[in-house]
């Protein structure tokens, strides 16, 4: 078996691993606050949103750095840091006393966002061209199982065994993801790029054969964050409305908020391994014209079944976008600076989990829930002409 495929398989169960310990705490999050102390709503809420978000914030502007570090020192000694930081930050969470140092902490888990982003990056610089879709493509299935079986698993264990075992299991998790690196992964063909000669961001865009590409992917990037998680703060509210206040209004949020996932699991290889035949760029376009396709109707449903099925298609349409964007990216981006790039799209992704609930708040607030699908449609469609006018040259 080629060397990296190994590293595939491999890093596909450390991606798997590292995606359910981020979301093994967030069904319980708020409830755990709420354990910290004597808050009214307002005070729980803000303590909740800065300990959602503060983790996001870090990791926008912490990615970059781990890729330069990755590109000069090694990808793997990037992704061992990581997890050791990543680890010793979710144990810390165990002991709090406070909500201050719970946000604290998940502030400093930030600042070792570097694992998921370098897999990529390694990957990406190690598999052939020609099977670089669906490698890229498969490797993403793992992060996304991995955050949607973890509030599951996260809320079991929360109701089993109380709050702060769940973060001493996590802890668990990440070392059994550093022991998986440190020994099975091997890191092939990696040139270190000297400090002389590391470039700036701007430099860096300036050395790239097609810049305009790298660029239109990492708004991609946000773009379909964003408009994935605009839905997250209104999904149980609009299929409270749909079932008229009657029925399992958490069974069906939950279920209907992992139906994506679920299809794109399924899916993205699939996709991954039409973009290595046929070009990349056409499975990308045609997810965003699919994905215009779906959010509209959305907007008008009529009952928690239909929005089920629309949103199984939404996963579809995931599955035809993220990947193929990574993929790109790996196409289009010299191997010794795949660490910065990959991590210039890790940083995106962040600031479209941080943006999307902004907009999905916002929109419904003033238009109700339906104007959050359309709104969700409208940036698509921006974010298609984009991708038509970046992608228009490249071979």
């Amino acid at each position: 078996m080629p060397g990296w495929k190994k590293n595939l398989y491999i890093l596909w169960v450390c991606d798997f691993i590292m995606g359910m310990g981020f979301q093994l705490s967030m069904p319980f999050m708020s409830l755990y606050i709420k354990t910290l102390g004597h808050f009214d709503r307002f005070q729980l809420n803000m303590w909740s949103g800065l300990a959602f978000s503060a983790t996001y914030l870090v990791s926008s502007w912490m990615a970059p750095i781990w890729g330069k570090i990755a590109d000069r020192h090694g990808r793997k000694k990037v992704m061992l840091i990581s997890t050791i930081g990543d680890g010793a930050m979710v144990l810390c969470m165990a002991f709090v006393q406070h909500a201050y140092q719970l946000a604290l902490f998940r502030l400093l888990q930030g600042f070792f966002a570097g694992y998921v982003a370098n897999t990529s990056a390694l990957i990406a610089s190690e598999v052939p061209t020609k099977h670089s879709g669906k490698a890229l493509s498969t490797l993403s299935t793992g992060t996304t199982g991995g955050m949607l079986v973890g509030p599951l698993f996260g809320g079991v264990i929360a109701s089993l065994c109380g709050y702060r075992l769940t973060f001493f299991l996590t802890g668990l998790a990440y070392l059994i993801v550093f022991t998986l690196t440190i020994f099975f992964v091997k890191e092939h063909n990696f040139t270190p790029v000297p400090k002389s000669q590391t470039l700036s961001a701007r430099k860096l865009f300036r050395q790239l054969e097609y810049p305009q590409v790298v660029l239109g992917m990492l708004v991609t990037t946000l773009i379909i964050q964003a408009g994935n998680n605009s839905i997250a703060p209104v999904i149980s509210l609009y299929v409270q409305q749909l079932l008229h206040g009657k029925g399992q209004v958490d069974l069906m949020s939950g279920l209907i908020a992992a139906l994506p996932g679920i299809a794109t699991i399924i899916i993205a290889p699939i996709f991954g391994e039409w973009g290595d035949r046929i070009g990349t760029q056409k499975i990308l376009i045609g997810g965003l014209i699919f994905a215009i396709l779906v959010y509209i109707p959305q907007a008008f449903v009529t009952n928690v079944w239909q929005l089920a099925v629309l949103r199984f298609l939404v996963g579809i349409s995931d599955a035809a976008l993220l990947p193929q964007v990574q993929s790109l990216l790996a196409k289009y981006s010299p191997n010794e600076y795949s660490g910065r790039i990959f991590s210039y799209n890790q940083s995106a992704q962040f600031l479209g989990n941080i943006f999307g609930p902004l907009i999905g708040s916002t929109i419904s607030g003033i238009f109700g829930y339906g104007g959050v699908f359309l709104s969700t449609a409208c940036l698509v469609g921006g974010n298609l002409i984009w991708v038509r006018s970046s992608t228009r040259k490249i071979r």
